[in-house]
């Protein structure tokens, strides 16, 4: 099995698991071990589907706007959450391949292997989504052929990130490309850089 197989199945058991409630403040019950990739990318994608239905939560025009700030705030702190664990699962890529000899012509990637997987984990969510309007029984037939047609477009979207994903990986493992992982900094979350909070 490819590593993006194993994550795309991870990230399928994932949805599924949250959809059993299918509420934001539900418990995550990860089954893979602690320290482990498994459970790496599990979390990963948990995270990312209770930002998902925040975000549909927030986009409700009747909600009030102390409950709005209240959303903002935890998505805030979920995308935080998301970039270090995404930052996390590049450490492992880098452990893995500490080893590799890269070859003299080995060339740089637009993007670390994590970020790839960060969109991969969007993409089963869209998937799973998309393919929820297109069987929904109390829409129109239009309603559900146009979004049939937006998810074969999704799964084929799917299926190409992963075999570039897997290339990549390849190319890493084999020397002919090489990591260089950039942490992502974010300033308006440190009290330090962000002028609004260091100035109060």
């Amino acid at each position: 099995m490819s590593f993006t197989e194993q994550s795309n199945k991870i990230f399928n058991q994932a949805i599924r698991d949250y959809h059993l409630t299918d509420n934001i403040d539900a418990q995550i019950n990860n089954p893979y071990a602690l320290e482990s990739i498994e459970h790496q990318l599990y979390t990963k994608c948990w995270i990312d589907t209770v930002q998902w239905h925040l975000e549909d939560i927030i986009r409700d025009p009747n909600i009030q706007p102390a409950e709005a700030l209240l959303l903002k705030r935890r998505i805030d702190r979920s995308n935080q959450e998301r970039t270090d664990l995404v930052e996390r699962i590049d450490a492992h890529f880098r452990m893995v391949y500490a080893n590799v000899k890269c070859q003299p012509d080995a060339r740089l990637n637009t993007e670390s292997p994590a970020w790839a997987i960060d969109r991969l984990s969007i993409l089963a969510l869209k998937i799973y989504h998309m393919k929820e309007e297109a069987e929904r029984a109390d829409a129109s037939e239009e309603h559900r052929q146009k979004c049939a047609g937006k998810l074969a477009i999704l799964l084929e979207q799917q299926k190409d990130l992963s075999t570039a994903i897997d290339q990549l990986l390849e190319d890493i493992e084999n020397g002919r490309k090489y990591m260089k992982v950039y942490m992502q900094m974010k300033m308006y979350n440190d009290p330090t850089t962000n002028p609004v909070l260091y100035k109060k």
